[in-house]
Protein backbone atom coordinates (compact mmCIF):
# COMPACT_ATOMS: atom_id res chain seq x y z
CA UNK A 1 0.00 0.00 0.00
CA UNK A 2 1.44 3.42 -0.91
CA UNK A 3 2.29 5.51 2.13
CA UNK A 4 -0.11 8.22 1.02
CA UNK A 5 -3.10 5.88 0.92
CA UNK A 6 -4.94 6.32 4.19
CA UNK A 7 -6.47 3.01 5.36
CA UNK A 8 -9.51 4.49 7.08
CA UNK A 9 -11.83 7.49 7.04
CA UNK A 10 -12.95 9.30 10.17
CA UNK A 11 -15.25 12.25 10.81
CA UNK A 12 -13.38 15.58 10.56
CA UNK A 13 -11.42 16.48 13.69
CA UNK A 14 -11.74 13.00 15.19
CA UNK A 15 -9.38 10.15 16.01
CA UNK A 16 -9.85 6.41 16.27
CA UNK A 17 -8.06 5.28 19.43
CA UNK A 18 -7.48 1.93 21.06
CA UNK A 19 -6.89 3.20 24.56
CA UNK A 20 -5.83 6.01 26.84
CA UNK A 21 -4.25 6.43 30.27
CA UNK A 22 -4.29 9.74 32.05
CA UNK A 23 -0.94 9.34 33.76
CA UNK A 24 2.08 7.11 33.05
CA UNK A 25 5.76 7.11 33.93
CA UNK A 26 7.00 4.32 31.61
CA UNK A 27 6.08 5.78 28.20
CA UNK A 28 8.48 8.69 27.99
CA UNK A 29 10.10 11.29 30.23
CA UNK A 30 8.33 12.28 33.41
CA UNK A 31 4.64 11.93 34.06
CA UNK A 32 2.51 11.91 30.90
CA UNK A 33 -0.73 10.92 29.25
CA UNK A 34 -0.58 8.11 26.69
CA UNK A 35 -2.79 7.72 23.61
CA UNK A 36 -2.82 4.40 21.73
CA UNK A 37 -4.27 4.94 18.27
CA UNK A 38 -6.18 2.24 16.43
CA UNK A 39 -4.84 0.88 13.15
CA UNK A 40 -1.55 -0.46 11.80
CA UNK A 41 -0.64 -2.23 8.57
CA UNK A 42 2.65 -3.81 9.68
CA UNK A 43 1.48 -6.75 11.81
CA UNK A 44 5.01 -7.20 13.18
CA UNK A 45 5.69 -10.66 14.67
CA UNK A 46 5.87 -10.29 18.44
CA UNK A 47 3.92 -6.99 18.40
CA UNK A 48 2.85 -6.00 21.89
CA UNK A 49 -0.52 -4.66 20.69
CA UNK A 50 -2.00 -6.92 17.99
CA UNK A 51 -5.47 -5.67 18.89
CA UNK A 52 -4.36 -2.30 17.52
CA UNK A 53 -3.89 -3.59 13.94
CA UNK A 54 -7.50 -3.29 12.80
CA UNK A 55 -8.69 0.02 11.36
CA UNK A 56 -12.29 -0.65 12.35
CA UNK A 57 -13.69 2.10 14.60
CA UNK A 58 -12.88 1.43 18.24
CA UNK A 59 -13.08 4.57 20.38
CA UNK A 60 -13.78 7.53 18.10
CA UNK A 61 -13.01 10.75 19.98
CA UNK A 62 -12.86 14.37 18.94
CA UNK A 63 -9.68 16.40 19.05
CA UNK A 64 -11.35 18.70 21.59
CA UNK A 65 -12.19 15.79 23.90
CA UNK A 66 -8.72 14.30 23.70
CA UNK A 67 -6.99 17.60 24.42
CA UNK A 68 -9.31 18.13 27.39
CA UNK A 69 -8.41 14.69 28.76
CA UNK A 70 -4.68 15.36 28.49
CA UNK A 71 -4.91 18.76 30.12
CA UNK A 72 -7.19 17.52 32.92
CA UNK A 73 -4.26 15.92 34.76
CA UNK A 74 -2.19 18.77 36.28
CA UNK A 75 0.79 16.50 37.02
CA UNK A 76 1.33 15.65 33.35
CA UNK A 77 4.47 17.02 31.73
CA UNK A 78 3.61 15.67 28.30
CA UNK A 79 1.72 13.24 26.12
CA UNK A 80 2.90 10.17 24.19
CA UNK A 81 1.30 8.84 21.01
CA UNK A 82 1.60 5.10 20.51
CA UNK A 83 -0.40 2.46 18.76
CA UNK A 84 -1.18 1.18 16.31
CA UNK A 85 0.58 3.62 14.01
CA UNK A 86 0.20 7.26 15.07
CA UNK A 87 1.26 8.65 11.70
CA UNK A 88 -1.79 7.17 9.97
CA UNK A 89 -3.70 9.80 11.98
CA UNK A 90 -1.02 12.47 11.80
CA UNK A 91 -3.31 15.35 10.80
CA UNK A 92 -5.44 15.08 13.93
CA UNK A 93 -2.54 14.24 16.23
CA UNK A 94 -0.59 17.26 15.00
CA UNK A 95 -3.49 19.45 16.12
CA UNK A 96 -3.67 17.69 19.49
CA UNK A 97 0.08 18.22 19.87
CA UNK A 98 -0.14 21.88 18.92
CA UNK A 99 -2.83 22.55 21.50
CA UNK A 100 -1.20 20.75 24.43
CA UNK A 101 2.17 22.34 23.67
CA UNK A 102 0.48 25.71 23.95
CA UNK A 103 -0.11 24.75 27.59
CA UNK A 104 3.57 23.89 28.15
CA UNK A 105 3.47 20.12 27.66
CA UNK A 106 5.97 18.17 25.58
CA UNK A 107 4.97 15.63 22.92
CA UNK A 108 6.50 12.29 22.02
CA UNK A 109 5.50 9.63 19.50
CA UNK A 110 6.39 6.08 18.59
CA UNK A 111 6.27 5.10 14.94
CA UNK A 112 6.91 1.98 12.87
CA UNK A 113 8.00 4.31 10.07
CA UNK A 114 11.59 5.54 10.07
CA UNK A 115 12.26 9.25 10.18
CA UNK A 116 13.44 9.04 6.57
CA UNK A 117 10.09 7.45 5.59
CA UNK A 118 8.18 10.24 7.30
CA UNK A 119 10.17 12.92 5.49
CA UNK A 120 9.37 11.56 2.02
CA UNK A 121 6.81 13.17 -0.24
CA UNK A 122 4.65 10.04 -0.12
CA UNK A 123 4.58 9.86 3.69
CA UNK A 124 1.15 9.63 5.34
CA UNK A 125 -0.85 12.84 5.18
CA UNK A 126 0.14 15.31 7.89
CA UNK A 127 3.42 13.58 8.74
CA UNK A 128 5.50 16.74 8.44
CA UNK A 129 3.03 18.72 10.55
CA UNK A 130 3.22 16.12 13.31
CA UNK A 131 7.01 15.88 13.12
CA UNK A 132 7.22 19.64 13.56
CA UNK A 133 5.32 19.35 16.86
CA UNK A 134 7.31 16.45 18.31
CA UNK A 135 9.92 16.82 21.01
CA UNK A 136 10.89 13.14 20.80
CA UNK A 137 10.32 10.45 18.15
CA UNK A 138 11.09 6.75 18.54
CA UNK A 139 11.15 5.44 15.01
CA UNK A 140 11.44 2.09 13.29
CA UNK A 141 9.37 -1.10 13.31
CA UNK A 142 9.62 -3.64 16.12
CA UNK A 143 11.80 -6.54 14.92
CA UNK A 144 11.45 -9.56 17.15
CA UNK A 145 14.87 -11.02 16.24
CA UNK A 146 16.47 -7.74 17.37
CA UNK A 147 14.49 -7.43 20.61
CA UNK A 148 16.20 -5.79 23.59
CA UNK A 149 15.42 -6.90 27.15
CA UNK A 150 17.59 -4.56 29.16
CA UNK A 151 16.69 -2.29 32.10
CA UNK A 152 18.46 0.69 30.51
CA UNK A 153 17.10 0.60 26.94
CA UNK A 154 14.34 3.07 25.97
CA UNK A 155 13.68 1.11 22.75
CA UNK A 156 12.35 -2.41 22.23
CA UNK A 157 14.50 -3.57 19.29
CA UNK A 158 17.99 -2.60 18.20
CA UNK A 159 16.94 -1.03 14.90
CA UNK A 160 14.84 1.62 16.63
CA UNK A 161 16.23 5.06 17.41
CA UNK A 162 15.39 7.81 19.89
CA UNK A 163 15.24 11.11 18.02
CA UNK A 164 15.39 14.05 20.41
CA UNK A 165 14.24 17.21 18.64
CA UNK A 166 14.02 19.29 21.82
CA UNK A 167 17.49 19.65 23.42
CA UNK A 168 15.86 20.41 26.78
CA UNK A 169 14.81 16.75 26.97
CA UNK A 170 18.17 15.26 25.94
CA UNK A 171 19.04 14.25 29.51
CA UNK A 172 15.59 12.83 30.27
CA UNK A 173 15.78 9.61 28.22
CA UNK A 174 15.63 7.59 31.43
CA UNK A 175 12.65 5.28 30.97
CA UNK A 176 13.28 1.66 29.97
CA UNK A 177 11.42 -0.54 27.53
CA UNK A 178 11.14 -3.39 30.05
CA UNK A 179 9.39 -1.36 32.75
CA UNK A 180 5.68 -1.97 33.18
CA UNK A 181 2.75 -0.31 34.89
CA UNK A 182 -0.61 -1.80 35.77
CA UNK A 183 -3.62 0.51 35.70
CA UNK A 184 -6.87 -0.69 37.27
CA UNK A 185 -10.04 1.12 36.22
CA UNK A 186 -13.38 1.55 37.97
CA UNK A 187 -15.09 -0.94 35.65
CA UNK A 188 -12.70 -3.68 36.76
CA UNK A 189 -10.61 -3.71 33.59
CA UNK A 190 -6.84 -3.69 33.82
CA UNK A 191 -4.32 -2.09 31.49
CA UNK A 192 -0.68 -3.18 31.42
CA UNK A 193 1.67 -0.75 29.71
CA UNK A 194 5.42 -0.49 29.23
CA UNK A 195 7.49 -3.31 27.75
CA UNK A 196 4.39 -5.45 27.27
CA UNK A 197 2.79 -2.58 25.40
CA UNK A 198 -0.94 -2.29 25.93
CA UNK A 199 -3.28 -5.03 27.01
CA UNK A 200 -6.63 -4.88 28.72
CA UNK A 201 -8.26 -7.77 30.51
CA UNK A 202 -10.99 -8.30 33.03
CA UNK A 203 -9.84 -8.84 36.63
Amino acid sequence: MPLTERPTNLPPNHLNIMGYVNRSEVNGPGCRAVVWVQGCLRECPGCFNPDSWSFEPNQVVSIDELVQRVLSEPKNEGVTFSGGEPFWQAVALAEVARRVKAHGLNVMSFSGFTLADLQKENAPEGSQALLEQLDILIDGPYIESMAIHEPTSPVSSRNQQVRVFNPALADQITWASDQIEVHVFKDGSRLITGYRGYSETEI
